[in-house]
């Protein structure tokens, strides 16, 4: 009945799952509010529910982060390649790297660091193969660039394309509708023109300020060549915003620094390990699921989902424990980086707008199995449902039943409440902690450093509930409102800032 509904309303249904998001979380948001006093036993229940679901995360966190960043540690020093020569001494020499970098007014000192650190790839430079995917509206200054990198790097790979992605009606201007052209057009040189077996090639999806450990390719070949279904598969590193940690004011610092011990944490989690930002996969499998979408926004997501119910529930990310760094949101003034660092997270929560899709999907598919696919959709609502909802839950649901109702601030649990919630979140610093011994280990040395600078860096992290606040629960509004309501949100690129060559 569910399915006939959902296939004879696709607009219908599409509009009502773009409306649940935002519902779901200014109900959740409010329910403090009015609830304290109509229901005030039930918000405390479910302050306190929320606190063991915060504590149970915070605990997973710490473990489960621990767990990838030895992995990362050790990985991090020791390339696989004579393994891999040794393995597989022949079949290792034909596979090739197929990488799209998808850039819209970069600058050229960003694209250029991007690609010095493509050639430090201890897999044969001879074997990778780049495509420049920039956007036609950018007009002579990407032809300028693509002349200069060309001929800066076009002797140090097996490849070194250009092409420029034209506005093509029906299509959203982004990331993955300019990644679907740039592979399309790399496929025929390489495939068609070239003659290396599509069997044979990796292709990966690489923002423009990205830059690959050393290894990745030795990684990612190994993998390849040792999985039963490398076909059904993608592949992803921890993105880690180090690049110019530096540089940016202190709020941004603390974010990037949660964002990448996170992301370093999920790859121990394969069971909510997705594709995020930079990530691999067959170019076989990206032919036969028609390439990226090019009417959406949020790729990386999309294309996941897309391959896993192509793929009748039989696709899955593949961990590979090393660092991709990447740039933390950075503008030329502390209020124009604070706006920056806004819009790239509303960007990231929009990523909400893919649900109604996922769960058509779900809905619709047959063959996925049952069990796999509802985890699977499960945890990716809850993390986008509860996205503006977190803030909130944990920082002042606690106080508003005794506040607001002073009947209820009699009564034992309304005493207690603000007690019991306060201890187990508490408890839940144990993230915190993680979070900071973490990057300490990997977060570049501070230049300049001096005794302030010691002393500093630990402080930075009190400004996570106000980091918190304006760079994940509001924007994560912001996001769902617009959904809710038909605002659909434009691509925005990030604004990036020209630095110097980096070297990882």
């Amino acid at each position: 009945m569910i399915k006939r509904y959902f296939r004879r309303h696709p607009i219908r249904t599409k509009r009502a799952l773009e409306i649940l998001p935002g519902f779901t979380s200014w109900f959740l948001i409010l329910f403090p509010i009015w609830g304290s006093f109509l229901v005030p036993k039930f918000v405390a229940y479910y302050v306190i529910v929320f606190a063991v679901y915060w504590l149970y995360r915070s605990i997973n966190l710490a473990i489960f982060a621990s767990i990838a960043q030895n992995k990362v540690k050790k990985n991090s020093k020791n390339d696989i390649l004579p393994k891999l020569k040794k393995q597989f001494p022949q079949r290792w020499q034909t596979i090739h790297h197929l990488i799209i970098i998808p850039t819209f007014q970069e600058p050229l000192s960003t694209l250029e660091n991007t690609l010095l650190g493509l050639s430090k790839q201890s897999f044969p430079r001879k074997n990778i193969h780049i495509m420049l995917s920039f956007e036609e509206r950018e007009g002579n200054e990407a032809d300028k660039k693509a002349a200069y990198l060309e001929k800066k790097f076009g002797k140090v790979f097996g490849h070194l394309w250009s092409t420029k992605h034209p506005d093509i009606p029906g299509e959203i201007k982004g990331k993955s509708s300019n990644t679907a052209w740039g592979a399309r057009k790399a496929k025929k040189l390489l495939v068609d023109q070239v003659g290396i077996p599509l069997e044979n090639i990796t292709i990966t999806s690489e923002d423009a300020d990205a830059i690959l450990h050393p290894y990745y390719f030795s990684y990612l070949t190994h993998s390849f060549l040792t999985s039963k279904k490398p076909y059904n598969k993608s592949w992803q590193a921890g993105i880690c915003f180090y690049n110019n940690i530096w540089q940016v004011p202190a709020p941004i610092r603390v974010l990037a620094a949660t964002q990448s011990v996170t992301q370093i944490y999920i790859l121990a989690r394969r069971d909510r390990l997705i594709n995020f930002s930079t990530y691999s996969v067959s170019l076989k499998h990206i032919e036969d699921i028609g390439y990226w979408d090019t009417d959406v926004i949020p790729e990386d997501y999309r294309l996941f989902f897309k391959s896993y119910f192509a793929k009748d529930g039989d696709f899955e990310v593949e961990p590979i424990f090393l660092p991709i760094y990447a740039d933390a949101a950075q503008s030329t003034g502390f209020w124009s980086s604070m706006r920056n660092q806004y819009e790239q997270i509303k960007r990231w929560a929009w990523g909400v707008s893919d649900d109604a899709y996922i769960i058509r999907h779900y809905v619709l598919s047959d063959k996925a199995p049952f069990i796999d696919k509802t985890l699977r959709v499960f945890k990716v609502i809850e993390d986008h449902f509860l996205w503006p909802v977190n803030w909130f839950a944990i920082t002042v649901s606690a106080m508003l039943p005794p506040l607001l109702n002073q009947q209820f601030s009699r009564t034992i649990i309304g005493k207690t409440l603000p007690q019991v919630s306060s201890t187990l979140l508490t408890m839940s610093m144990i993230s915190m902690l993680s979070i900071f011994v973490i990057d300490a280990k990997n977060r570049p040395p501070r230049p300049n450093k001096n005794f302030w600078s010691y002393i500093s860096q630990p402080l930075e992290f009190l400004l996570i509930p106000v980091v918190g606040f304006f760079f994940s629960a509001l924007p994560g509004m912001d996001a769902h409102t617009r959904l809710m309501f038909g605002k659909y949100l434009e691509y925005r690129v990030t604004e990036k800032v020209a630095n110097p060559q980096k070297d990882k």
